[in-house]
C-alpha cells in the first residue's frame, strides 16, 4: 500500500437498514480485503463470468453506482469505497435495482490498479467527486497526480475512457493540468455525462454556490 492515500479510512456503525443490506448481501458482493492477496485471485472467479471491466472509485453510499450498474448489466464494475456504511448502504441500493454486477472492495486505489488489472484491462474507470484535500500541505493527498493519470492510461483499453466529476475548481483546473500532460490520454472539460444520476453530495454542491465540472478523457 502507499505511504500517502487519497483518503482517510473512516468507521462507523451502521443504521438498522444499512445492516440488513450488510447482513443480506456482504457475502455475495463485498470483496474481503484478505482475498485480494491470495495469488489465485482472479475477477472472472468474483463475478462468475468474464465482461467488460469499469472501476469505480469512491463509490460512497452507491447512488450513481447502483443507476449506472442496473444500465449497464453486460459489464462487470468494481466499485472501490473504504467507508464501511457507505459499502453497506450502496448494498442496498444494487438489491433494490436488481444490479447484481457490482462488487465492492475496500483497499487502495492506486493499488488495485497495479496490481489486480493488467494493461488495457479496463472499459472505463468512474472518479465521481473525489476529495479535493483543499488545504495547500494535503495537496500530495489527491488522487489525480501524473503518476496515476499514467497508470490510468495504461490499463484502459484503446478507446477507453476515463470520467471524472468534482464540485471544487481549483481541483477540476489542477485535474485538467495532469491528464492534459498525459501522452496516452486525451480529452477536457465535456458537458456533464447525462447518465450519471444528480446525487445528494452532488445537491450540497449546487446548493453551496459551487460549479460541478465534469471532464472526459480517453485513451488515444
Amino acid at each position: 500500500m502507499r505511504e500517502v492515500l487519497s483518503y482517510s479510512r473512516r468507521g462507523g456503525r451502521f443504521t438498522p437498514s444499512q445492516q440488513e443490506s450488510w447482513d443480506a448481501h456482504h457475502a455475495d458482493w463485498a470483496i474481503p480485503d484478505e482475498a485480494v492477496d491470495d495469488p489465485s485471485f482472479s475477477w472472472p472467479s468474483v463475478f462468475g463470468r468474464e465482461a467488460p471491466m469499469i472501476v469505480e472509485i469512491g463509490s460512497g453510499v452507491g447512488e450513481a453506482t447502483a443507476v449506472l450498474a442496473a444500465q449497464r448489466p453486460a459489464y462487470d464494475i468494481v466499485a472501490l469505497e473504504v467507508w464501511r456504511p457507505g459499502v453497506a448502504h450502496t448494498l442496498g441500493l444494487l438489491a433494490d435495482e436488481g444490479a447484481d454486477n457490482v462488487r465492492l472492495l475496500s483497499v487502495d486505489a492506486v493499488w488495485c490498479l497495479e496490481h489486480l488489472f493488467g494493461p488495457g484491462g479496463l472499459e472505463e474507470l468512474w472518479t465521481f467527486f473525489p476529495d479535493p484535500w483543499p488545504k495547500k500541505r494535503h495537496h500530495k493527498r489527491r488522487l489525480v497526480t501524473p503518476e496515476f493519470a499514467a497508470l490510468v492510461g495504461s490499463r484502459l483499453r484503446p478507446g477507453g475512457r476515463w470520467r471524472l466529476a468534482t464540485d471544487w475548481a481549483e481541483y477540476a483546473d489542477r485535474m485538467r493540468t495532469v491528464l492534459d500532460g498525459e501522452p496516452q490520454l486525451e480529452g477536457g472539460r465535456t458537458e456533464r455525462w447525462s447518465d450519471r444520476p444528480v446525487t445528494k453530495f452532488e445537491r450540497k454542491g449546487i446548493a453551496a454556490g459551487r460549479t460541478i465540472v465534469d471532464l472526459t478523457y480517453r485513451k488515444v
